[in-house]
């Protein structure tokens, strides 16, 4: 958000100490004297846009945007991924797909099975929207063989992460590429080569390490399916049919988008009524409106059940994620304020000229940036548009100018923590507190950011040898 008329004076040094305070005190709130997460996060919220001096009769509109900004992408998602994980779980259909994941890949390998299953879901959908699909068969593996939801939690949502950080049609990736003008099909092939050995070491072997060490109980959030239920399950192809839906009506979205940006469609496809008609149906809320639908009838009146005892389902549904949607808009606050503040604009100014090899810089300038104000999207653009001119000039072949892409992307998911919207929404999903979330979900990220880098920096190096 942007306030007109009103121009920060601060600069970086003083900006960056206010957002430092703002976070230790947060943690300190939250961890040392149990404040409820919400009202922490308002709080400091508020204490941040007045030290940083947005003016007072501005301040509650921040708050406002931030939050509700965040809910407009979080809540229907959360809400109607909630609804179609309640059925497909209390229907047993959740327990069909784990019990074949387990057949077909052994109980040791159950893991695997749920993080390779997450990288081919994660392809075409976005990371929030992959991770509510996915979780009742998390929820049910983790039921079914023990051993705490981080040992099948962290490689589903590693999976979903590199996904979503360094593979087209993701708009990370997607608007790094834009202002690189790089090739998608070259930054397609080097995203790959990232996120493949990056989720096996950074999210597969660390989830099985982290999840010895920290059994965690598998959530109640989406309920269990009765004995009967589990006795008369509904047939497998009918529970993948219903998982699969959503993904592929995601997938024809930005599908369509990215055959109409690359010119692979005839020009002015944009504004034909098919085309935005297909791409309306998949927009998130609308795929998973339509899933719910049909889990409606194919798990519900189909199967005998009446619309009563259907509706109270749905209902019960809710109640356990209403405060996963409040805590999450409220991180999604705290970002808000810190970018309203300014905070990006000031240190890429100063991060400007760093001295450093452009894909150094590229990674540094996109991680001080995602640390400092929490948006991924926010420093990957910046960090891109500030290094855009030095990348056009540079003489770089294709290979490295998509290396160069994965590099800043990279950078723009290290340590996701406390204002990050993300955060709260997998600390809150898999039943962790702050503390636990840092140690996990913050470090996982981290690594994947810092490994994809190293593995992005070394396909630089030998696209520059080999060109």
């Amino acid at each position: 958000m942007t306030i007109e008329g009103w121009t920060q004076t601060l600069g970086a040094g003083p900006l960056l100490l206010i957002a430092g305070a703002a976070i230790l005190v947060l943690l300190f709130l939250i961890i040392k004297l149990r404040m409820h997460a919400l009202i922490a996060l308002i709080l400091i919220s508020l204490a941040t846009a007045f030290a940083t001096g947005i003016p007072a009769n501005q301040v509650v509109p921040v708050l406002i945007n931030g939050f509700g900004t965040t809910l407009g992408t979080v809540a229907l998602l959360v809400g109607l991924g909630a609804m179609l994980g309640r059925i497909v779980e209390t229907s047993g259909g959740a327990k069909v797909l784990a019990d074949y994941l387990i057949g077909v890949f052994g109980e040791k390998r159950a893991p695997f099975a749920l993080g390779l299953a997450s990288l081919i879901f994660g392809f075409p959908i976005f990371f929030d929207a992959g991770l509510v699909v996915m979780l009742p068969v998390v929820f049910a593996v983790a039921h079914r063989l023990g051993g705490g939801v981080l040992r099948y939690g962290l490689p589903a949502a590693g999976a979903f992460s590199v996904m979503h950080i360094f593979l087209p049609p993701h708009p990370g990736p997607v608007s790094a590429s834009a202002f690189f003008d790089a090739n998608i099909g070259l930054v397609t092939i080097a995203g790959l080569l990232v996120a493949i050995p990056t989720w096996y070491v950074t999210a597969y072997l660390f989830g099985l390490y982290t999840g010895k060490k920290l059994v965690l109980p598998v959530p109640e959030i989406l309920g269990h399916a009765s004995a009967e239920a589990e006795s008369h399950p509904p047939r497998f192809r009918t529970v993948v049919g219903l998982l699969l839906l959503p993904l592929v009506l995601i997938f024809m979205n930005t599908g369509l988008n990215t055959l109409a940006s690359s010119n692979v469609l005839p020009e002015g496809v944009k504004e034909e009524q098919w085309y935005q008609v297909l791409r309306t149906l998949g927009e998130t809320p609308v795929a998973l409106l339509i899933s719910v639908l049909v889990a409606v009838f194919v798990l519900g009146s189909k199967r005998g059940k009446d619309a009563g005892a259907v509706e109270k389902l749905l209902e019960s549904s809710l109640g356990p994620v209403c405060s996963v949607i409040l805590i999450t808009g409220a991180g999604g606050m705290f970002g808000g304020v810190l970018r309203t503040s300014g905070i990006g604009q000031a240190l890429a100014d100063v991060l400007g000229d760093l001295g450093i090899p452009l894909i150094l810089a590229g990674f540094l300038i996109s991680s001080i940036l995602r640390i400092a104000q929490g948006s991924a999207t926010v420093a990957l653009t910046t960090t891109a548009g500030l290094i855009a001119p030095a990348v056009a000039l540079a003489g770089l072949n294709g290979m490295q100018v998509a290396a160069m892409v994965i590099a800043v992307a990279a950078g723009s998911v290290v340590v996701s923590h406390v204002n990050d919207s993300g955060f709260w929404l997998v600390g809150r999903f898999f039943g962790m507190d702050v503390k636990t979330t840092l140690k996990t979900w913050t470090v996982m990220e981290t690594l994947i950011g810092v490994m994809g880098f190293a593995i992005a920096a070394v396909i630089f190096l030998l696209a520059g040898v080999a060109g």
